[in-house]
C-alpha cells in the first residue's frame, strides 16, 4: 500500500488519478478510476449545456460513492462553455471531491468559491512558475506535466525528469506528477522525485472501460515512443498527439503557414468523437503520450492501477534492498 499526503487528502486508495480525456472521461469511465481506488476526474467541457453536466453528475455519483474529480477547462475553445453555471451546479449537487483546473489563470473568484464550500483545489502545470502561482491563489495540489505526456504540453519543453524534482524543491503542497507515465516503474520514479502521486492518460485510454473503438485502440498497441508528435505550435497551443494521417495533415498546413480557420478543418473535436465512434483511425487527431510505447495490452482499469502500484512497490524495495 502506498500512501502519500495526496491519497490522505484525497482519501483515495492509491496515489494514482486518471487524467481528464475529452470525450473519453464520461461518468462511467470516471467511476471506473474512482472504483479502482484512483482519483477519476471527469471532463465538464465534454457536456455543452449545465443541466447535461448535471445528469452526469447524478449518473456518476450513482456509480460511485469514492471520491471523484470535475476538470474545469480553462484552454480557449471554439465551443466555450461559462465554467461559473458550472462550478454553480458542482456546488448544487454536491458530492464532487476536487476541481481541477488546467489551462490559464483561474479566476479569483471561481476558485474562492469552491474554496469556501470545501472542494478541494488542483491545478495542471507546465512550468514551476505556473505552479506557485496556484499555490499562491490557495490551491491543495499541482499536477506538473513533462512535455513528454499526451495533451497540452505548454511552451516551455520540459521534461518530467527536470520539472518534478524542481517543483517539490519550491512547493509545500503535493506534487503530482504526469507526462510518459504508464507502468510502475514511473510511479516509483515520480515518487523517487518526491512527488506525492501521478497522472496518468494514455494508459487509460488503452482500458477496456475507454469508450475508444476498439480498432483504434489496436492501432494504438502497435504504436512505439517515436509515434507521437507535437502540433498547433503556430496558434501557441502545442499538443502532443497520435501520428496518424490527421496529424500530419495539421502539421503541414501549419508549415505552409494556414489559417487558423483551415487548421481547424482537420483538429476539430467532433473529428476525434467520430473517430472514436466509428474506428475511422485517421479521422481526427488524439491526444497521446510517448509511454504510448510501454503498453502492449488492453486491460480492465482496475487491473491497470493496482498492477502499477504493485510493481512500484516492488521497484521501490528492490531498490531499498541496494543499500545492502
Amino acid at each position: 500500500m502506498l500512501k502519500t499526503r495526496l491519497t490522505e487528502l484525497l482519501g483515495i486508495e492509491h496515489p494514482v488519478i486518471g487524467g481528464c480525456m475529452q470525450w473519453i472521461s464520461g461518468p462511467e469511465f470516471t467511476a471506473a478510476v474512482s472504483e479502482a481506488g484512483g482519483l477519476g476526474v471527469m471532463s465538464s467541457a465534454t457536456f455543452p449545456t449545465p443541466e447535461e453536466f448535471r445528469g452526469a453528475l447524478r449518473r456518476i455519483k450513482a456509480l460511485t460513492e469514492r471520491p471523484f474529480a470535475v476538470n474545469l477547462n480553462l484552454f480557449p475553445a471554439l465551443r466555450p462553455i461559462d465554467n461559473r453555471l458550472y462550478v454553480e451546479v458542482i456546488l448544487e449537487e454536491g458530492g464532487v471531491t476536487a476541481v481541477e483546473t488546467s489551462g490559464g489563470r483561474p479566476p479569483e473568484d471561481l476558485v474562492e468559491k469552491l474554496r469556501e464550500n470545501g472542494v478541494l483545489l488542483m491545478h495542471k502545470c507546465t512550468t514551476v512558475r505556473h505552479a506557485l502561482v496556484a499555490r499562491d491563489m490557495g490551491y491543495h495540489a499541482v499536477t506538473v506535466f513533462g512535455s513528454e505526456g499526451g495533451g497540452h504540453i505548454g511552451d516551455a519543453d520540459l521534461t518530467f525528469l527536470s520539472l518534478v524534482p524542481r517543483a517539490v524543491d519550491e512547493l509545500d503542497i503535493p506534487v503530482i506528477a504526469a507526462g510518459g507515465i504508464a507502468d510502475g516503474r514511473g510511479l516509483a520514479a515520480a515518487l523517487a522525485l518526491g512527488a506525492e502521486g501521478v497522472l496518468i492518460g494514455t494508459r487509460l485510454l488503452l482500458s477496456t472501460e475507454s469508450p475508444v473503438h476498439e480498432a483504434v485502440k489496436r492501432r494504438l498497441l502497435e504504436a512505439r515512443e517515436t509515434d507521437t508528435t507535437v502540433i498547433l505550435g503556430s496558434v501557441h497551443n502545442r499538443l502532443r498527439v497520435w501520428r496518424n494521417a490527421a496529424a500530419l495533415k495539421a502539421a503541414e498546413l501549419e508549415r505552409a503557414g494556414a489559417p487558423f480557420e483551415e487548421i481547424i478543418k482537420v483538429v476539430a473535436g467532433s473529428l476525434t468523437r467520430e473517430m472514436f465512434r466509428t474506428g475511422d483511425q485517421d479521422g481526427g487527431i488524439m491526444v497521446c503520450g510517448q509511454d504510448v510505447g510501454l503498453i502492449r495490452e488492453v486491460k480492465p482499469v482496475a487491473e491497470i492501477i493496482s498492477g502499477m502500484v504493485e510493481e512500484a512497490e516492488a521497484v521501490l524495495e528492490r531498490m531499498a534492498a541496494l543499500k545492502g
